[in-house]
């Protein structure tokens, strides 16, 4: 697999992480940034990240397949 789907792959799964377990709120607290929690903790950020992550899977995985 290329660097492409893995890339897809690890933030989609990170991506699904943090919408459907509290993951995200323990990493920022625990970079001392709960202020952006208000902003990011949204489905209008995270779920639009998660399709693109998705995404880029797909091409990686289509594209591996076109070359060869």
């Amino acid at each position: 697999m290329s660097k492409l789907t893995w890339t897809g792959l690890i933030g989609a799964a990170f991506m699904a992480l943090c919408c459907f377990t509290p993951v995200l709120p323990v990493v920022l607290g625990g970079l001392g940034l709960t202020g952006v929690l208000a902003v990011v903790y949204t489905d209008a950020v995270l779920l639009p990240l998660l399709a693109g992550f998705v995404a880029l899977a797909a091409y990686g995985v289509w594209r591996g397949k076109t070359r060869g």
